[in-house]
């Protein structure tokens, strides 16, 4: 069966998310999107997994789905949304936040566990919170070698997987610039053999990443991150495989590119850390122009929040283009609402741009069905000729984008002033 995956997303019990993030209102957004396997993210607060276990019942090997209670929950949430048969299947995720001192560096890297039984993560949270205080955040900090994290939870059950999160982000990942190392067996010791997997994060793409010969054998996932219900499913991953967590399990581990179609991505330029700069100055630089200033910023003095582009640059060994044997391919696209309110040059919370997005889930089903498979003249039919092209050119990337740096998020732009004038005058015409 083909199916849409996310597996990293956070619970309402994390440091800056939106309160909406529990298990109802991601079960919404998983079929507003054409999601069917989502993480539960944030196992090991206590208080979510107790709200989890309230919720669920189990599904197919090693996945959950919700409860009739809850599933009248989401359909009341649903208000205008009016959708076909979906229903949700929810796996066990969660990410920790290890910050150790390792060859004598100070090290913050952030790993995905996915576990296959309620029962293996009370034994995970059993053991993690000998170490440090899982109650105070979803995404608990914790004075744990990366390595011998791996090591406890593969103990517990050796079906989990641990997987470096954003691996390219400069302050919280394994390769990052600010505190990462510049290969996984730096890191993971010999334990390396049991990464099976990285998640790219916002801020690359597998394009980037194949770049590197050492990650040849790694499968590279992506996954939203996503703190707002809202914005699941801005990356994921596409399966053709049976829908239980032992086959997505088994998948991922032998990076099968038959079963694993493709990722979906954010363009990469549009993550908060493509490139390198200082917010705080309003300075963005190019490697390039990083290099030629010795990185350091030219306003304060201060050395430049080295991004993830540099970074890819510095570990390597391959020229840009290069595109391994097997390798599973991907697909940049642009959240819907975007889109909507690009052609329409309106906000995206505006009425007149969720009224176009609710009309058009309502007609299509989902909102990937939409950027990955309806045609050009249906979308025009049942939306406008603006959004219909605006979706074309994100297909084929024909758009503009000024790169995120330093915590800032990219600006993705689509068509410019002179065209929506045009627009406008060809509907005033008819």
């Amino acid at each position: 069966m083909q199916f849409i995956a996310d597996f990293h997303i956070h619970s309402k019990y994390s440091r800056a998310t939106s309160k909406d993030m529990d298990v109802e209102h991601l079960d919404k957004w998983a079929k507003i999107k054409g999601i069917k396997v989502l993480g539960t993210g944030d196992f090991t607060h206590p208080q979510y997994l107790k709200e989890l276990k309230e919720a669920f019942e189990p599904a197919e090997p090693g996945l959950f789905k919700l409860k009739a209670a809850s599933v009248k929950k989401t359909e009341k949430l649903l208000g205008d949304f009016n959708l076909p048969e979906n229903d949700t299947r929810f796996i066990l995720t969660a990410e920790i936040s290890c910050i150790y001192s390792k060859n004598n560096r100070t090290r913050k890297i952030h790993l995905l566990i996915f576990a296959p039984s309620f029962d293996a993560v009370e034994k995970i949270n059993a053991h993690l919170g000998w170490i440090g205080n899982i109650k105070s955040d979803g995404r608990p900090i914790l004075g744990l070698d990366a390595k011998e994290a791996l090591k406890i939870v593969l103990n517990i059950s050796p079906d989990c997987l641990v997987i470096p999160a954003h691996a390219w982000t400069p302050h919280f990942s394994v390769f990052g610039s600010a505190s990462g190392f510049d290969s996984l067996e730096e890191c993971f010791d010999e334990y390396t053999k049991y990464i099976y997997a990285i998640e790219t994060g916002l801020s690359s793409d597998p394009a980037m990443n194949w770049r590197l010969s050492q990650l040849d054998k790694i499968t590279l996932i992506s996954n939203s991150d996503s703190h707002s219900p809202s914005r699941i499913g801005r990356e994921a991953n596409v399966f053709d495989a049976k829908v239980d967590y032992f086959s997505i399990a088994d998948v991922i581990k032998e990076k099968d590119s038959k079963r694993f179609l493709y990722t979906v991505e954010f363009f990469p330029e549009e993550g908060k850390y493509h490139i390198d700069g200082h917010r705080k100055c309003n300075v963005s630089f190019s490697p390039e122009k990083t290099h030629k200033h010795k990185g350091i910023c030219p306003v304060c003095g201060k050395p430049l929040t080295i991004g993830v582009l540099y970074r890819v640059m510095q570990l390597a060994d391959r020229p840009e283009g290069y595109k391994p044997e097997k390798a599973v391919p991907y697909k940049s696209l642009v959240p819907l609402d975007q889109i909507i309110g690009d052609a329409l040059d309106l906000g995206v919370g505006t009425k007149g741009v969720q009224k176009k997005y609710i009309e058009l889930i309502n007609r299509f089903g989902n909102e990937f069905n939409i950027l990955l498979n309806a045609g050009r003249g249906e979308i025009e039919a049942a939306s406008s000729p603006e959004i219909a092209e605006g979706i074309m050119r994100v297909r084929e990337g024909r758009l503009k984008i000024e790169p995120g740096y330093d915590g800032e998020y990219g600006v993705v732009k689509i068509f410019d002033e002179s065209e929506r004038e045009g627009f406008s005058k060809q509907n005033s015409l008819f």
